[in-house]
């Protein structure tokens, strides 16, 4: 088997710290090998234990999470260490500037387990998960008329369906619930979503099904 994805939880609150920890460690492919209270902290412990990536609060005592994620995907690191950001905050400014720096994930403390597993998952293999409150709200205001609904990608209506969810945020979890269909189902649907609209990640879909019409607007 591979070894588990070695994580450092760096947050002041320490009743966040043992709940990332509860979730992360019960993963057969996950172990956390440090909580830190601050950045400088978390930087003492990856200097100690070298871990795949870092859970990092926004605002804790500095660095905060975001110079901390400048410092970790830099050049002393060579990018070794991917970092998801965490806030309870949902500031949009924190979201570019926390992928400007080099983030691998963006999530709301709010977001539950099964996306915090999802995110560390999606960074491990080189992907980008943004919560999906976070992501909805960014992505309607990309909804342009220019590209019209079926009008330059071939997709099945099945994979219409599923688009549209995941535009509107909706967990894998959520979109097999709703459509009725397996977790593996949607996984697959989403995969080939990703092929044909030439998306990178979840975010990339959304991007796609808000400006080409997938999607209309909430009111």
């Amino acid at each position: 088997m591979a070894e588990p994805t070695r994580i450092v939880i760096a947050d002041d609150q320490g009743r966040v710290r043992m709940g990332y920890r509860l979730i992360l460690d019960a993963q057969p492919d996950m172990q956390v090998v440090g909580e830190a209270v601050d950045g400088a902290d978390a930087l003492r412990l990856v200097h100690r234990h070298r871990p795949d990536l870092v859970i990092a609060d926004i605002r804790m005592p500095p660095p905060d999470g975001l110079e901390l994620t400048q410092i970790l995907t830099g050049p002393e690191f060579g990018a070794a260490v991917r970092v998801i950001v965490v806030t309870t905050f949902e500031v949009d400014e924190y979201v570019h500037a926390a992928l400007r720096n080099g983030a691998s994930g963006f999530l709301l403390k709010r977001s539950g387990p099964t996306l915090l597993i999802e995110a560390v998952r999606a960074a491990m293999s080189g992907d980008t998960l943004i919560s999906p409150q976070v992501t909805v709200r960014l992505l309607e205001q990309l909804r342009g008329p220019a590209v019209r609904r079926g009008s330059a990608v071939p997709l099945t209506r099945r994979e219409e369906e599923v688009a549209s969810l995941v535009a509107r945020g909706l967990s894998n979890g959520d979109i097999a619930a709703e459509l009725f269909i397996s977790t593996g189902t949607v996984k697959t649907h989403v995969a080939s979503i990703q092929r044909k609209v030439g998306a990178a990640n979840r975010v990339g879909i959304a991007a796609w099904a808000w400006e080409s019409g997938q999607v209309q607007r909430s009111s």
